[in-house]
């Protein structure tokens, strides 16, 4: 570790590997890249607690943009994120899709408007209504759904620590310094932050500090003055096991089942024998940094009674694991923030990704890349998603979120 970098980012899981990976791929860009990591573990990280999926399936142009870059680039990471002397990194994507089922008018307008933006955007997602719904997935139960939306390619689940790891490996390989620990400090003068001071009592001049410090976003902001409103949410995830499993009986897609939305906001997807299912919890308030108790009264009172009514293959089911993971949730408007902060020009946001980061990870990564090289967006304009619109009180409006 030197005593001074061009870049020190704050975090080191996937956004803050992304960053540093795109930072150091990128031909313009000479500088140096210091990413600290208070827990090299990643044990409780959202990256690592995530379910890690992706789709194009939003409502907002930029959030299927977004996506659709990272689908490609999760394609291709095992090529791209090659290490020298090393077995390509795998991610295991599983492409089998996203299924919004809309059980009223109003969702059954809302799914309607976004497939005319996503559609717009050359995503591969198609309208079903319930024949061919019952058709696709003959063990739902659809007396009660309107319309069904889903995507027939660009979408899935993949490793979450596979995309965390490859870019941390390969941005390693390229020269980005990764230290453990924690900075606890960040000084400012005037209109620029000048260093970070780590809990090891180490202060380390930086030319631009990146906050990608995924929950605890808000505590590095105040550090340097700043604010941004994210606060850790817990999710509760749960593994089932299925006494007469569906999967292989869908008639789309080799027979897999796709990640299922249904109308409650309970989702469930295959994970290899079992099923991995989970909701927004009905009381959602933020939470303590280091509470990661599951919240196991869930799944008897949302997702089982949900997935029981959805199927007759879902009556009798078994959790075989739970856990719970932090959203690092965005209260103002539930999208990211990226961009500089518009009076502290070198302290760039990278945060309140709400659920999202891992699928916004490879774009959002490039982004913070381009403005820190070029000082603007030379790919995917994220200007709409910056920190400017938490100034104006003018919120991104997305209303596919879950």
């Amino acid at each position: 570790m030197k005593p001074a970098y061009d870049v020190v980012i704050v975090g080191g899981a996937v956004i803050g590997s992304a960053v540093a990976y795109f930072l150091k791929a990128n031909p313009d860009f000479t500088g140096s890249v210091l990413v600290v990591e208070r827990d090299p573990t990643y044990r409780f990280a959202s990256t690592s607690l995530s379910s890690s999926s992706i789709r194009v399936q939003f409502s907002n142009p930029i959030n299927v943009k977004i996506s659709q870059f990272g689908s490609a680039f999760i394609k291709d990471f095992a090529r791209t994120m090659q290490v020298a002397g090393e077995t390509p990194p795998d991610l295991n994507f599983h492409q089998g899709g996203y299924l919004f089922l809309a059980g009223t008018d109003a969702e059954e307008q809302t799914l309607r408007e976004n497939h005319a933006v996503q559609r717009a955007c050359g995503a591969d997602v198609v309208l079903w209504g319930q024949e061919d719904l019952a058709r696709a997935f003959p063990h739902l139960n659809v007396d009660d759904i309107r319309l069904a939306s889903y995507g027939r390619s660009g979408e899935g689940w993949f490793s979450n620590t596979g995309l965390m790891n490859g870019f941390k490996a390969k941005a390693r390989e390229l020269g980005a310094d990764y230290v453990t620990d924690e900075v606890v400090a960040i000084a400012r003068e005037g209109a620029r932050v000048t260093s970070v001071t780590l809990k090891s009592g180490a202060v380390i001049a930086a030319g631009t500090v990146v906050n990608a410090s995924g929950p605890r976003a808000g505590l590095t902001a105040r550090m340097a003055g700043l604010d941004v409103p994210v606060e850790p949410r817990k999710r509760t995830l749960f593994v089932f096991d299925c006494a007469a499993t569906p999967e292989g009986s869908a008639a789309v897609n080799q027979g897999r089942l796709p990640l299922m939305i249904d109308p409650t906001g309970v989702f469930c997807r295959p994970e290899g024998r079992f099923f991995l299912s989970g909701a927004a919890p009905e009381d959602d308030p933020a939470v303590d940094f280091d509470d990661f108790e599951p919240r196991w009264e869930e799944f008897e009172t949302q997702v089982w009674p949900a997935l029981a009514l959805r199927s007759p293959a879902f009556e009798a089911i078994k959790v075989v694991n739970q856990w719970a993971g932090h959203y690092d949730f965005n209260a103002f408007d539930h999208n990211l923030i990226v961009g500089r902060h518009p009076e502290v020009q070198n302290f760039v946001y990278a945060n309140g990704f709400s659920g999202h980061g891992l699928q916004q990870g490879p774009a959002a990564g490039r982004g913070v890349a381009e403005l820190i090289i070029y000082g603007g967006y030379r790919t995917l304009d994220l200007s709409e998603v910056g920190y400017e619109r938490v100034i104006a009180g003018r919120p991104f409006l997305e209303k596919a979120v879950i």
